[in-house]
């Protein structure tokens, strides 16, 4: 007979519950059994106001960076097919090549069930337990799991995680809901989107129009203020720039007002512009699909949070939670919690897995290390990629003064873009670097073809402390894309041209 362990001689019934099966809670939870606690995960997927749902492994295996990437690399290979033409491959008839959105949709979805089948064993072989129950709290160490059926379950937890990340927002205009869809609808959508309007700049909704497009549907953005919020804003109008030469449309300094269904099935928009000057007009138009991406809110609205006394953010005002920096603690202090919920902590998958794990070290592996939130690399992936880590010129002229930092810059010429000619006028790169002394980098931002492997490699050595200095003396590999933060030597400073004459010297 198996020992008790110390929340069984405490009279609980696990060491840990976790509240979400997102990568965040499992993470933490896989981690928790492998230290030899007593674990069960709660997950449950409440279906979109489309009526999309999905199985265990949260946002990004569902509806997140999966499938977002499946689906930008199925634009790319669409591009890819045109440009082997000048590289010596024939096509019958390049103008008769289209895109097939049912076999693409099927082929993501074949994927992602296979990662939940995969999930699920997982948790059985490890010996985490999966409740497929919505949960909330009845008491600060109780959780009650409401199930398929609609009975309940109580658990009993030493320790309690939330980790219910959070959903699509819409906005509070006629039609939005019941016709408009969201990050949780486009990778199953069930009909090809045609015509789509995308709502929101932010790299949800550039991400989207980028792929759609590159699929060969007709796709305009509308943007309420400024593209990437939080990301450099030179980097950000660029990004912008780049996907207007694809043949993408902005509506810039604009909000839908509603969305009326025609008789005919298709989605009129009417919608606000403001100029400059502060004068309003209003106009409209139709499209097949109008996919809303105006960010996310935290799902603790269900969890009855004020049963086990548990405080949002900013006072109870927001939906986030505040935790202390040292252990992800709420103000309960067996109540912790990590992912998307954070107040003011990046959304991103690695950063929950990373800090799930590290929850359950110091909960039962006596680990004292921390969650380092600074200097976290993602990459933005629009046709023409955008990777960064580190501090943006803006954020970075703030924290030291525009004299105290330098920035290098440049434009390069990806050598695959040569043979079908295709353009390199938004392929450009800079550092930013403290000005004084062997110069520390203080962010790297990266525009062009696989961003994301080439900023990752980086952001080791940036969290190292990498200098200007070290990254001039680092010999690049040549001819790759990643050598050309190696070459970097002109500053924005010295007003000299950063476009290269050649590749080679």
């Amino acid at each position: 007979m198996a020992a008790a362990t110390a929340a069984e001689q405490e009279n609980y019934e696990y060491d840990l519950v976790v509240i979400g099966g997102g990568s965040g809670g499992l993470a933490c939870a896989k981690q928790a059994v492998q230290l030899g606690a007593k674990v069960a995960v709660l997950d449950f997927v409440k279906p979109s106001p489309r009526g999309t749902k999905w199985g265990l492994g949260g946002t990004c295996v569902n509806v997140g960076c999966i499938p977002k990437k499946l689906m930008h690399q199925a634009s790319l290979l669409g591009e890819a097919i045109h440009d082997s033409q000048p590289y010596g491959w024939q096509l019958p008839d390049p103008a008769a090549i289209r895109h097939d959105w049912a076999t693409l949709t099927e082929s993501v979805q074949n994927h992602i069930k296979s990662v939940n089948w995969v999930t699920r064993v997982d948790l059985r072989d490890q010996k985490v337990e999966y409740v497929n129950g919505l949960g909330y709290f009845k008491d600060d160490h109780t959780v009650v799991a409401v199930m398929k059926n609609q009975t309940e379950r109580e658990l009993r937890a030493k320790h309690v995680v939330i980790a219910v990340g959070g959903r699509p927002r819409y906005p509070d205009i006629p039609g939005a809901a019941e016709y408009g869809i969201t990050s949780d609808d486009i990778f199953s959508l069930p009909q090809a989107p045609g015509r789509t309007l995308l709502v929101g700049a932010g790299y949800i909704g550039l991400e989207c129009a980028g792929f759609l497009k590159g699929l060969g549907y007709d796709v305009s953005v509308m943007v309420r203020s400024i593209l990437l919020r939080g990301f450099d804003q030179q980097m950000a109008t660029m990004v912008g720039d780049s996907m207007v030469e694809k043949g993408i449309r902005f509506h810039h300094r604009s909000r839908p007002l509603a969305v009326e269904k025609q008789p005919d099935g298709r989605l009129l928009v009417r919608y606000e512009t403001v100029d400059e000057a502060g004068t309003a007009t209003n106009g409209e138009d139709v499209f097949d699909t109008v996919l809303f991406a105006i960010g996310r809110q935290a799902e603790t609205g269900t969890l009855k949070l004020a049963n086990a006394g548990v405080v949002t953010a900013e006072g109870g005002k927001s939906d986030k939670l505040e935790v202390d920096e040292t252990d992800h603690r709420t103000n309960v202090p067996h109540i912790y919690a990590v992912g998307d919920v954070l107040y003011r902590k990046p959304e991103l998958t690695p950063v929950a897995i990373h800090a799930g794990r590290i929850i359950a070290r110091r909960l039962f592996g006596g680990s004292e290390e921390r969650m380092d939130y600074a200097d976290v690399a993602t990459t933005v992936f629009t046709p023409l990629e955008y990777g960064c880590v580190g501090l943006s010129e803006e954020a970075a002229e703030a924290a030291h003064g525009k004299d105290g930092i330098e920035v290098y810059h440049a434009y390069y010429k990806p050598t695959e873009f040569f043979v079908p000619q295709r353009s390199v006028r938004y392929c450009y790169l800079k550092a930013v670097a403290l000005r004084e002394g062997n110069q520390r980098v203080l962010g790297l931002h990266f525009l062009g073809p696989a961003a994301g492997e080439v900023i990752q490699g980086f952001a080791a050595a940036l969290k190292c402390g990498l200098t200007m200095q070290v990254l001039r003396n680092t010999v690049g590999i040549h001819p790759t894309v990643a050598e050309e933060f190696t070459r970097l030597a002109i500053t924005k400073r010295s007003g000299l041209d950063p476009t290269p004459a050649t590749c080679c010297s």
